[in-house]
């Protein structure tokens, strides 16, 4: 198993296109990272006026929390598990996100408890923030 940074978050997570939104896991540390998006017009995800929808940065994060837990789970040789985002807190947009974007989406896991994570993400395209918040994983 090829496990040199960076990495096609398709090996990692199970979502595929056209929901897969994140392209490549770019950094691990622990069990947090960088994963990278391309935010693309073909999307079902993104309006008429090339405009990403807003709701769509918080499932970011938690595609970049699933395929950081993904890239971890290979490590340890543990089977893939299904994930779900069962909570959005104090998610805040700051900006939006437009076809063609290159976004960086970072994430912190601050806690894990059971089949349950608690992570902090953070969503960037070049030197400006478009969201941060926490969200809420169940992991099974």
């Amino acid at each position: 198993m090829e496990t040199t940074l960076p990495l096609e978050a398709e090996a990692l997570i199970p979502h595929r296109l056209p929901i897969r939104m994140v392209d490549r896991l770019l950094q691990v540390d622990g069990k947090n990272g960088v994963v990278e998006a391309l935010v693309s017009s073909e999307s079902p995800l993104v309006c008429s006026n090339g405009r990403l929808d807003d709701v769509v940065l918080a499932e970011l994060m938690a595609q970049a929390y699933a395929a950081i837990k993904g890239y971890c789970d290979k490590l340890e040789e543990k089977p893939a598990k299904q994930g779900f985002l069962v909570g959005i807190k104090k998610v805040e947009r700051l900006m939006s996100a437009q076809a063609g974007d290159r976004l960086r989406i970072y994430v912190n896991t601050m806690a894990e408890l059971g089949d349950f994570s608690v992570a902090e993400g953070e969503v960037w395209r070049d030197d400006d923030l478009l969201a941060k918040g926490e969200i809420k994983v169940w992991v099974q």
